[in-house]
């Protein structure tokens, strides 16, 4: 109920940006290029952890881009879906363009024949989302699909992914504490391998990155399921980019 009536503020209800405080503007086109008008970037945490992919990030997480996703996040603006889910979906091109995941760099076509690309998001809390009154990745992971359909790309989301454990809040954990603390964490759902190994590659999708610790666990418990993991996106990341970072120019 929480979900729907946020759904029907978000429609009504005169806003302000999210990036900046400009009125009469879910995200005003300055924060809207903060999210990534550069395109996407290598992220590399330091260090990196065992096991994570190749990730790709469209913006950093400061300023207007850490206004706009807390915003959606913990207080419910279910508008920003759509701007941020779309900045998402830069990256998972990017990420989506390596080795084994199909021509989806320059023209962005997939080898004939091969199945649609899996977004899968990497899974918050039960509890958490209890408390926000939505599901925050599984929302930016629709927004990029959605955003990567409307290009002509194949694409779908499958939320296969589930937490086999309760696991701490990772706010003021080092990044050592992370992976211990998510270590384990995630498994796949009942009758998700069959998915997995049926359909095409996968590409983990999130919010952030700090550390990288979520998106290595998510892609061991994906790859442990059959799954072809080619890379992650996330809208942004955190203490990552300035100097451990590449801009992807393909």
């Amino acid at each position: 109920m929480r979900g729907l009536w946020q759904e029907i503020a978000g429609l009504v209800l005169p806003g302000e940006c999210a990036g900046c405080g400009r009125p009469r503007s879910v995200l005003c086109e300055v924060c809207r290029a903060a999210l990534g008008g550069s395109g996407a970037w290598r992220a590399r945490p330091d260090p990196e952890p065992a096991g994570l992919p190749p990730v790709h990030a469209a913006a950093l997480y400061e300023g207007p881009v850490r206004s706009a996703l807390l915003a959606h996040k913990e207080r419910g603006a279910l508008g920003l879906a759509g701007p941020l889910g779309a900045a998402l979906a830069g990256a998972v091109r990017c990420a989506a363009s390596g080795p084994g995941g199909g021509r989806w760099g320059g023209g962005g076509a997939l080898e004939a024949g091969e199945r649609p690309l899996l977004l899968v998001p990497v899974p918050s809390a039960r509890r958490a989302v209890a408390a926000r009154g939505h599901d925050a990745g599984r929302r930016l992971a629709l927004g990029a699909a959605r955003a990567l359909r409307a290009g002509g790309l194949p694409v779908a989301v499958a939320a296969v992914l589930r937490q086999c454990r309760v696991v701490a809040d990772q706010a003021g954990l080092g990044a050592r504490q992370r992976r211990a603390n998510v270590a384990g964490a995630l498994g796949v759902r009942m009758g998700a391998e069959r998915l997995l190994m049926r359909e095409g590659p996968v590409v983990l999708v999130d919010d952030l990155m700090t550390t990288g610790s979520s998106l290595a666990e998510a892609a061991r418990a994906v790859s442990l399921a059959g799954g072809r993991v080619v890379g992650a996106a996330v809208v942004a990341a955190s203490g990552a980019l300035p100097r451990s970072a590449e801009k992807n120019r393909n």
